[in-house]
């Protein structure tokens, strides 16, 4: 049975109360993760630490969901039908949602939150490394969801390991609707794999900077270094830098790029031009084109023109995001109609490519997929439709 607006925006403010006075506990059974992890992946355990401004967020999350419009029954379209018959399309929700996720324990409370803002049944399935985290979060969410009276069934945590996932993935002991994997690219192929019903495909990053002969180069500069090294374990983060084989003061620019990103102890290679020219390591192959490397790592190439940069980002990235550092309109205008990326930036940072930043309210995930959604999956995206149809009596 569905839940009234007013219900589930009650649970949400009960919860941010219940985050808030509970901060501790969520700290405490967080540092138990952290002391539990071997350090041996940088993104990972960035994504897997909680501190006081993750608590933050999480609570501002929750608060910008509770006043947000119902995005359930929302018409979409209305038609009169010349027999008399009045058609309405509205949005509706999937049914059960279930949320795969890696590390990240704020995921608990964001992306659950949403999908049940939405008016969804939610299951969660964390990884291993952040299963106290999760559980002291799930714990709230109950606690949420009976001082409202409505059933803890709304919020269920699968404490399952892979090979029990994939059991439950292919023969589903409940109905599921959609599945959002959050994770790396082996999380997101396990889950396609095995999953029998709808899935959308988030997270992977591999995304691209191209310096264009007529950018700014200062503001080029300050777009790498903060896609690249702001945080290495966000999927908006960059990966792959192209410049223009004509870019004015080329050996200049390239030096001081290489001078600011070995401040933040990135490792630097180039292709074989970029290599010989800069002295770094070139790539082994051309393999490395197509990886998300979630680490202070960076590849950088030269490209002849914008068409050439066009065509190396549509065969390597991820979908996800790629910019243009440029003062030529016309170039840009090209570039962000042509380039396959569910966000495409002139002038700015692919660090933006986030829910928050977009004005939607926090995201679920971020679609790389071009169905059901692109780009960051918020609130009013969540959502599948109806037709509602009324008669007096219509026959065909």
């Amino acid at each position: 049975m569905m839940l009234t607006i007013e219900k589930r925006n009650a649970v949400l403010k009960t919860m941010m109360t219940l985050v808030k006075d509970n901060a501790p506990t969520i700290l405490k059974a967080n540092k138990i993760d952290m002391d539990s992890y071997n350090g041996e992946d940088l993104a990972m355990g960035d994504r897997l630490k909680v501190n006081d401004a993750k608590i933050e967020g999480m609570i501002e999350s929750l608060r910008q969901l509770a006043v947000l419009e119902d995005p359930v029954g929302v018409e979409r379209f209305s038609f009169k039908h010349d027999n008399g018959m009045q058609v309405y399309n509205r949005t509706a929700s999937f049914g059960t949602v279930m949320i795969i996720y890696e590390s990240r324990p704020d995921v608990t409370i964001e992306a659950g939150g949403i999908a049940f803002k939405s008016g969804n049944k939610i299951l969660l399935k964390g990884g291993k490394e952040s299963l106290h985290s999760n559980l002291a979060i799930v714990d709230l969410w109950h606690k949420a969801l009976q001082e409202n009276e409505v059933s803890t069934d709304w919020m269920e945590y699968l404490n399952y390991n892979r090979t029990e996932t994939q059991a439950f993935l292919k023969n589903p002991t409940q109905r599921i609707d959609l599945i959002i994997p959050r994770g790396g690219e082996r999380l997101i192929q396990f889950v396609k794999e095995n999953a029998q019903c709808p899935v959308i495909v988030s997270g992977r990053g591999n995304n691209f900077v191209y310096v264009h002969k007529h950018a700014d180069q200062q503001m080029a500069l300050d777009i790498i270094v903060n896609a690249k090294t702001a945080k290495i374990s966000a999927c908006n983060a960059v990966d792959k830098v192209l410049i223009d084989a004509d870019l004015p003061n080329k050996v200049t620019f390239e030096a001081e790029l290489l001078k600011r990103l070995r401040a933040s102890n990135v490792e630097i290679l180039g292709d074989a031009n970029f290599a010989k020219d800069n002295n770094v390591s070139v790539i082994p192959n051309d393999a490395i084109w197509h990886e998300e490397f979630l680490d202070y790592k960076i590849v950088i190439g030269n490209i002849a023109n914008t068409l050439e940069a066009i065509e190396k980002i549509n065969e390597y990235s991820g979908g996800h995001s790629a910019t243009i550092v440029t003062t030529a309109e016309a170039a840009a205008d090209n570039f962000m109609a042509a380039v396959d990326c569910a966000a495409v930036y002139h002038n700015a940072s692919t660090r933006f490519t986030d829910g928050l930043e977009f004005g939607l309210g926090g995201e679920l995930a971020i679609g790389t997929d071009k169905l059901h959604q692109r780009g960051p999956i918020g609130l009013q995206h969540l959502v599948t439709n109806k037709w509602y149809v009324h008669g007096e009596g219509q026959i065909r």
